[in-house]
């Protein structure tokens, strides 16, 4: 077949995604104008998915589920483009994520940066477009990533809420993510976030010193039949436990850092001088 482009499925996820959709429509020798018309997008959209030069789409998958009658499979598209998706992910975090959605209590550690589920939206985009600047991950796995901030943040949003219990490092207001009006308007949804019922807000200071029990991001999630799990991370990967005899010193470690930070009322009040720097 004249200009017929070689994949190489092991070069990429998406080149996998994409030889995968070459290879089932060639079982039905349909060509990438009938793959079109089975799917409502254009040959071209065909062409370009299938070599791996426009990344696969959500609505686009579904779409070639139909065609393909995967639909609702293990080997479905939309399977495939989810797992893809969380290709920017620390190992462990999806499994975490799937938890989170579920727990009736939350209780989250983090230094340096905002807790994902606290940021706004123009702070998670500040955050996502480094990481795609400095090569840690595509453009394209950037907006994914913003948009599964979002997911998590609404599945928070129900008629009983979880209780999230949220402990950050001084360094999380200090430390300016984006310009001047993006971190004045983190911190203003900082101080909204303290005045929900379900919330309760600290900041572990500067000045207690060695006395900080954690040092890494954790979180701790409380499941409605009342067990605990947690996660951790590392640079490189992140780790779910469900072994009480390793979840029980993270509990304690929290309880610990509780006592030393400082009470909700101080850090509001903290925030809201930090505030005074920012439009």
């Amino acid at each position: 077949m004249v200009n017929r482009k070689v994949l190489d499925p092991e070069s990429s996820p998406e080149a996998a995604y994409g030889a995968r959709v070459r290879r089932l429509r060639e079982a039905r020798a349909w060509s990438q104008e009938d793959l079109a018309a089975h799917t409502a997008y254009s040959s071209k959209h065909v062409s370009a998915v299938e070599t791996a030069r426009k990344p696969p789409t959500l609505p686009f998958s579904r779409a070639l589920d139909l065609a393909f009658g995967t639909a609702g499979t293990a080997d479905s598209f939309e399977r495939e483009w989810r797992e893809l998706r969380h290709g920017a992910l620390l190992e462990g975090f999806p499994e975490y994520v799937e938890h989170e959605g579920r727990a009736v209590e939350l209780r989250l550690f983090d230094t340096g940066i905002v807790p994902g589920l606290l940021q706004t939206s123009e702070y998670a985009r500040c955050l996502a477009d480094s990481k795609a600047r400095r090569g840690a991950m595509t453009p394209d796995q950037a907006d994914d990533l913003v948009a599964f901030l979002a997911e998590r943040q609404a599945t928070l949003v129900r008629h009983r809420p979880p209780t999230m219990l949220v402990v950050m490092d001084e360094s999380c207001i200090r430390r300016q993510v984006g310009g001047p009006r993006t971190m004045g308007a983190q911190l203003d949804h900082l101080l909204e976030f303290a005045e929900r019922p379900n919330t309760v807000l600290q900041i572990a200071p500067f000045e207690i010193g060695e006395q900080r029990a954690l040092y890494l991001p954790t979180n701790l999630l409380t499941m409605p039949n009342m067990t605990v799990v947690a996660y951790a991370e590392s640079q490189i990967r992140g780790y779910l436990e469900r072994d009480s005899a390793a979840v029980f010193p993270l509990l304690t470690a929290y309880h610990q850092l509780q006592a030393e930070a400082l009470p909700q009322s101080a850090t509001v009040d903290m925030i809201r001088e930090v505030r005074k720097g920012y439009p």
